[in-house]
């Protein structure tokens, strides 16, 4: 099975897998001092606490070996800072991956997660069958669907969701980079 590879350097940013135990202090601390910042748009926030992060950490070995789902941790000049996903969701076409990313609040408007979801498009595009690449944000977010702008990928209809946190509407905004488009904007970084 191909696997994307565990650690991505981007010069000052670093995105690697996740190291269980050994990440939970840090991790923790980011998510606790990310809360308020976090709260509008991710569901889990409402149950954070250090035994569900621990248990998100030790699931990320088992997500990563099956294929399922790439979890990175995002580190800046030697610190945790946020977190990007590349997976697949049981009603996603297989030839289709969703990136998901989350930043620390001091990390936020440098470029972390536009350059993260780029090394993560490069990634997903290089595995087999996989022709398109989306990222999904709550229509008021405006701070996460700047990154897909800035990558090239295309609007997409919106698409109802359940709304689980604070800021969600039941609907999403949906952003689709095909491989076909893919071009010089997203390999740029990834050398």
């Amino acid at each position: 099975m191909d696997l994307p590879p565990r650690v991505i350097e981007l010069d000052d940013l670093t995105l690697r897998a996740f190291d269980g135990e050994a990440d939970l202090p840090e991790l923790f601390r980011v998510i606790e001092e990310s809360l308020e910042h976090l709260r509008p748009w991710m569901p889990w926030v409402a149950e954070h606490s250090r035994a569900r992060t621990a248990g998100f950490l030790a699931d990320r070995a088992a997500c990563w070996a099956a294929g399922e789902e790439y979890t990175y941790a995002m580190v800046l000049d030697g610190a945790l800072v946020g977190a990007a996903t590349l997976l697949r969701h049981d009603d996603t076409p297989d030839d289709t991956r969703e990136i998901g990313y989350w930043l620390h609040p001091s990390a936020t408007g440098r470029g972390v997660a536009t350059r993260a979801a780029r090394a993560l498009t490069e990634q997903a595009l290089r595995l087999p069958g996989v022709d398109h690449v989306e990222i999904v944000h709550a229509p008021a977010n405006t701070a996460s669907g700047a990154v897909p702008v800035r990558l090239g990928f295309t609007e997409r209809p919106r698409r109802p969701a359940e709304s689980l946190a604070p800021g969600e509407t039941g609907e999403v905004r949906v952003w689709r980079l095909s491989r076909d488009r893919a071009g010089s904007a997203v390999a740029a970084d990834i050398r």
